[in-house]
């Protein structure tokens, strides 16, 4: 097949990936690619790079599929690097495709403009797959290979460095398909071994992680054959609708879950990392009868030991196992519901006033309707857990754990979504890292609720300090007049002062067909109960 240029072929490979939105920043060397795009797609103007790949993550999560991003060269692909490290952290689609400086100037180190040392090499360290356009009949291979690699389990980023003549150059397209990785099988003996442990359980227990996200049928057939309890990682939530009575959710910390992790006879955990703040640092104490289905070979074991380690996917694993699963004993399945009621109610308590915007969220969202999460402490104390999440999809929220993504992430799922509604939730700290982004949201006018929780500051590292140091160092910041700020961005605003104001305030907010910028004045609503500090250690304490 023969294309004009590069932005013709790369169009073309978009629409066979199902991608009709493109996000990124227009560039002298991305200038064919940005103006291809824009004719027969939609191009969304972005302002920093880094949210090109966050919005681009967004937009592939909450479709279920893959996003992509188009950069600048150099400084352009440096600005992007954090965000794919997020993607690589989650193992989300992206598609990232950014310039590179003539080919015939490449890796000459002359200082050509935009040109840096070794960009194929910083965007391998932080992508699943990185590579170059070598010549105008090799950028459809490429392009494929790295939407594969996307695509696969795990997946992650994958990052196309393009020179900007080969951009412009007709192109000649063989249409070769990529080569697929093969599916990893685990061992016949040892998947009998777990069918055997598995058969004796009466007090079962599953954990569900990022990797049950692929398998949401089977993991259920698996929970309606055991009456296990379902507990979940936090890139596990909506694996099972999260309002299914066996299903605990993200609390496996709590004192109500360990002691049910430790009366537990077998624990079936699938496609989980085990991450350090969904395990108190690593401290939490797993049942020794522990079988651990993972796609990545290098997961098993690694965190906790694993009596039967089955190596595969989710959704190909799972059906073995509750073909030999029998029914766990009545009161324990009861205990495991009481203990799903008994943890929620504990949380809602514990936050005080911020249980009103938990409660209006639940009740005005639609089912299934995407919360984006930035780092910040409604997200960590209430949004992560008691939140619930009933759709995977709608599970957005930055998985590495770096502040400021989570208004990105919202804006692409909002224009992957266009049709209902989206909410970001974000603290005054975050959102101020990527405040241009405001006027994206003002430009693009998607259906986006973005909730600020003002406290003035880095609420989360301010609590650390109180609680074990001395004094405050870098946590107290400067906070701008919102309703001025969303003014000067043509952005409608509403502020939550007290507990009364939520739902009505909300309700209204998502309801309208475009953007609203929603303050909530934490010092006017209330605290917590007990000052929110993430699960950390710290030495001096």
């Amino acid at each position: 097949m023969r294309y004009d240029n590069g932005g013709e072929l790369l169009v073309a490979h978009l629409k066979s990936l199902g991608i009709d939105t493109v996000f990124g920043i227009v560039s002298v060397h991305n200038l064919p690619l940005v103006e291809a795009v824009d004719r027969h797609l939609r191009f969304v103007p972005v302002r920093h790079e880094a949210t090109a790949v966050n919005a681009a993550d967004g937009y592939g999560r909450a479709r279920g599929s893959i996003g992509c991003a188009l950069t600048s060269t150099g400084t352009g692909a440096g600005n992007a690097a954090g965000s794919l490290i997020e993607a690589l952290s989650s193992g989300t689609a992206v598609l990232h495709v950014t310039g590179q400086v003539e080919s015939r100037y490449l890796g000459s180190g002359r200082g050509f403009i935009h040109e840096t040392k070794d960009q194929l090499g910083m965007l391998d360290a932080v992508s699943a797959y990185a590579d170059t356009v070598t010549s105008a009949r090799d950028a459809g291979r490429v392009l494929r290979e790295a939407s594969a690699a996307a695509l696969a389990t795990p997946g992650g980023p994958a990052s196309v460095e393009w020179p900007i003549d080969l951009q412009y150059a007709a192109q000649e397209d063989a249409g070769e398909a990529a080569q697929v990785r093969e599916a990893p099988s685990p061992d016949a003996a040892e998947l009998a071994a777990a069918q055997g442990l598995l058969g004796t359980a009466r007090r079962p227990l599953i954990w569900a992680g990022g990797g049950a996200c692929h398998a949401r049928p089977e993991v259920a057939a698996l929970l309606e054959a055991t009456g296990a309890g379902l507990l979940s990682s936090n890139s596990g939530r909506g694996s099972v609708p999260e309002d299914h009575p066996l299903v605990i959710g993200n609390f496996a910390t709590t004192p109500a879950v360990r002691a049910l992790l430790a009366d537990a006879d077998v624990l079936v955990t699938i496609g989980t990392h085990f991450r350090s703040n969904e395990t108190a640092d690593y401290n939490l104490k797993l049942p020794d009868a522990h079988i651990q289905i993972d796609a990545d070979a290098a997961a098993l074991g690694r965190v906790h030991p694993a009596r039967h380690a089955l190596h595969g996917e989710a959704a190909a694993v799972l059906p073995a196992l509750t073909r030999a699963a029998v029914r766990a004993d009545a009161d324990w399945s009861a205990r495991v519901t009481a203990v799903r009621d008994e943890v929620r109610a504990a949380l809602h308590d514990d936050i005080g006033p911020q249980a009103a915007l938990c409660d209006a969220l639940a009740t005005a969202l639609p089912r299934g309707a995407v919360v984006a999460r930035d780092v910040t402490i409604p997200s960590s104390s209430w949004g992560n857990r008691l939140l619930p999440i009933h759709d995977p999809r709608a599970n957005v929220f930055p998985r590495g754990g770096g502040i400021g993504q989570g208004l990105g992430m919202g804006i692409g799922a909002a224009l992957a979504r266009p049709d209902e509604p989206t909410v970001v939730i974000a603290g005054d700290g975050g959102l101020a890292v990527h405040f241009g982004e405001l006027l994206t949201v003002a430009q693009e006018r998607p259906r986006l609720t973005v909730i600020v929780f003002n406290d003035g500051g880095y609420g989360v590292l301010r609590n650390m300090q109180d609680k074990y140091g001395e004094r405050r160092s870098g946590v107290d910041l400067f906070t701008p007049d919102f309703g001025s700020l969303a003014a000067a961005c043509a952005l409608p605003y509403a502020r939550v002062a007290a507990p009364e104001e939520a739902a009505p305030v909300l309700e209204a907010a998502l309801a309208s067909d475009g953007p609203t910028l929603v303050e909530v004045d934490l010092a006017a609503l209330g605290p917590m109960k007990n000052p929110f500090t993430p699960p950390v250690k710290i030495p001096t304490a």
